[in-house]
């Protein structure tokens, strides 16, 4: 997907340019800096002799060398002083100038560390934040494949406290309820009531014992008692009634909000090829993040983003920690996908758009 959030070593993602938060001199240092000129090797920093250091905000290229990266993007970030110095904006030119350094390179895919959020003291929650923001709003013009690649997991949920009482809450009554569920272990003939007293009280008879003999009537009980919709009784008939695809809803909700194409792909955190496979398959099947990310790119409510769903084959869970999150923002009325996967990322959930 356009922007992915990741957890590991930036020195090893496979990608065109990873982008390097260096000191103003560019000749190596700590943290990640000290990281990626050990991992490229000494041609690196011979290249970095020669570029004559490098401003706050700004950005400047080398090759990767020893890097599975074919460039490295030097930029400088701001050094925190309590946010009162321009920090936020000099972060925020980081960002923008090493993507339109990339894009002038042609890069199609790179990876961004959390710049400024180490030795240089920049809130970590705060420097997640504008990077997301900054280069979602890049990807809205641009076509490219964005990684910010966190290092370690510090902060993590601690940020999210509404989240985690739900989520505690959920998984408490799904531990509770489970006992009720068991008698869905038991056969079939126990579930479907055939030993229990008939209808009035009376004794099992001989009629409820042939019940057992018709797996047909069985399993129209069983579908009934779930709450499972009734096919008609003509399979041609049913075939007629047939309801439209995920993909015929999805474009006609594209059309019903005036939405570009383009926009709604953006706003979904959707890489261009897959929605042109979709566009082009009426009964195209997508995986359960992508549709709902186009729920949320819609700001479909609960009730239209569950319809979706169903259009795909998938509902949502309230035993599921991907589900009770994203449901949880949606009935807040936020559709904000990378505000959404900010917190997915805190909980180790699976991204929207991915």
């Amino acid at each position: 997907m356009p922007l992915n959030m990741i957890r590991g070593d930036i020195t090893k993602v496979r990608c065109d340019a990873i982008v390097n938060a260096a000191n103003s001199s560019l000749l190596g240092g700590g943290g990640v800096d000290g990281a990626i000129h050990r991992a490229a090797g000494e041609g690196l920093l011979a290249e970095c002799r020669t570029l004559g250091g490098c401003e706050t905000g700004e950005a400047k290229i080398t090759g990767g060398y020893q890097l599975p990266a074919k460039y490295v993007i030097h930029t400088v970030g701001p050094i925190w002083h309590g946010g009162s110095k321009g920090e936020a904006a000099l972060l925020r030119k980081c960002y923008l100038s090493s993507l339109t350094l990339a894009a002038a390179h042609d890069c199609d895919s790179v990876a961004f560390p959390l710049i400024s959020a180490g030795a240089y003291g920049y809130p970590r929650e705060e420097a997640q934040r504008i990077a997301v923001q900054t280069i979602a709003e890049f990807l809205e013009t641009h076509e490219m494949q964005v990684f910010l690649v966190i290092y370690d997991h510090s902060g993590g949920t601690a940020s999210y406290p509404d989240i985690v009482r739900m989520l505690d809450a959920r998984m408490r009554f799904a531990a509770n309820a489970a006992p009720m569920m068991q008698s869905a272990a038991l056969p079939r003939e126990k579930r479907h009531g055939l030993f229990r007293k008939p209808f009035g009280g009376a004794k099992r008879t001989e009629e409820t014992a042939d019940f057992a003999a018709a797996p047909a009537a069985a399993e129209l009980r069983e579908e009934t008692a779930c709450g499972v919709f009734l096919p008609p009784s003509s399979l041609a008939r049913a075939l007629d009634e047939i309801d439209e695809s995920f993909t015929e809803m999805l474009l006609r909700k594209i059309d019903e909000r005036g939405m570009t194409d383009a926009q709604c792909y953006k706003k979904a955190n959707v890489d261009r090829k897959l929605f042109s496979k979709i566009r082009s398959d009426l009964h195209y099947k997508p995986k359960k993040v992508t549709a709902i990310a186009f729920a949320l790119a819609l700001e479909l409510s609960l009730p239209e983003t569950e319809e979706l769903l169903r259009k795909a084959g998938y509902a949502l869970s309230g035993s599921n920690k991907f589900d009770i999150i994203v449901t949880y923002y949606i009935s807040r009325g936020i559709f904000d996908v990378f505000r959404i996967n900010e917190a997915l990322f805190a909980f180790d959930q699976l991204l929207i758009g991915a």
